[in-house]
């Protein structure tokens, strides 16, 4: 479904959830970010930062007071509930890269409702930041991820899923992976170099430390 587009962005746009972060999170961040989107309570954290949102989007029933007024100015009421405020958001902005930090951590449903987003926008550039992670979906056919050798990195199929990695401490050939069958969780590098190969969008973690592997690794190339 096509939604009014109320944001647009030439480089990375960051979205901030409600989840609990730190304004360090926000900070770590930042010197990749052109502009923040505040998803309905994401906006006090901005505020807490003493950051300005470009806007702030959602039903708006987690925001608070303070930031209703100090951003009265920059709201966008989204009030339909088909849609979570994230997708809400992500929906209607358009920029090639998405980092989408203060999304997990929190109650688990709204982490899995993050990933089923990600999983139904794979040909969206998403960044999923919290304090330890940093995940994307690579996407169908290679993808390459340089990071220093001995380097957490974990596979998650969101959906059935054949895949090839080399470069990584337990490689894979052509393995047939699933939600609830084969997975990879805390794989590591083996060299300096992987290499993913998948028929369909596969969820790729790795510490947050290495945010411009990740971005990179993430970039959809047109």
């Amino acid at each position: 479904m096509a939604h009014e587009l109320m944001v647009s962005g030439d480089r990375v746009v960051c979205l901030v959830g409600g989840s609990m972060i730190e304004n360090a999170d926000i900070s770590a961040v930042s010197e990749f970010v052109d502009c923040f989107i505040g998803v309905d309570g994401g906006a006090d954290h901005l505020l807490a930062a003493g950051i300005t949102p470009r806007m702030v989007i959602g039903d708006l029933d987690s925001l608070s007071c303070h930031s209703r007024a100090t951003f009265a100015h920059l709201l966008c009421h989204v009030s339909e509930q088909e849609t979570t405020d994230f997708e809400k958001a992500l929906t209607r902005v358009a920029a090639p890269m998405i980092i989408a930090l203060g999304f997990t951590g929190g109650r688990l449903d709204h982490t899995l409702a993050v990933l089923n987003v990600m999983a139904r926008h794979p040909e969206r550039s998403i960044v999923l930041v919290d304090e330890y992670d940093a995940s994307f979906l690579a996407q169908v056919g290679e993808t390459r991820i340089a990071l220093p050798a001995k380097s957490r990195l974990s596979l998650m199929p969101l959906s059935d899923v054949r895949v090839t990695a080399t470069g990584l401490r337990w490689p894979l050939h052509d393995a047939q992976m699933h939600p609830t069958g084969m997975i990879s969780s805390s794989n590591e590098m083996a060299a300096e170099l992987a290499v993913i190969r998948t028929d369909r969008p596969l969820l790729v973690t790795l510490p947050r430390e290495h945010l411009p592997s990740a971005l990179q690794a993430a970039a959809r190339v047109e």
